[in-house]
């Protein structure tokens, strides 16, 4: 009987800890995948730059997504996971993505569904 309750316990427990789903408005993107870091200091953005940018993104500089419009998206970590991982492919390249737009405090997150090179 006693281990039926620690049983019930820790799985109510777990359930309490458990985040939902990110929530947020449904989207499509386009736009330049950039290093944060670069891009906002010195305006560095385009294939001469994707050297650069590999080499900052894989010391930890977030990466984001610059639409044509010039609005910066942030890639929300909803699964706790680095999403440069997710990016890395795409540093200085057109890219479509999906996801939820996420907008708290001026910034614009983005939890990243999928994404593709962009045509």
């Amino acid at each position: 009987m006693k281990t039926m309750i620690a049983i019930s316990i820790l799985a109510l427990a777990a359930v309490g800890l458990a985040h939902d789903e990110a929530k947020g408005k449904p989207v499509t993107i386009s736009g330049t995948v950039v290093d944060t870091g670069c891009y906002m200091s010195h305006d560095a953005i385009g294939e001469k730059h994707t050297d650069c940018a590999t080499m900052c993104a894989k010391d930890g500089v977030p990466l984001a997504i610059v639409d044509t419009a010039g609005k910066v998206y942030m890639p929300v970590a909803a699964d706790h996971k680095n999403q440069n991982a997710k990016l890395l492919p795409f540093v200085e390249k057109k890219v479509k993505v999906t996801g939820s737009l996420l907008e708290k405090g001026g910034l614009a997150g983005l939890t990243i569904k999928t994404i593709e090179p962009a045509q």
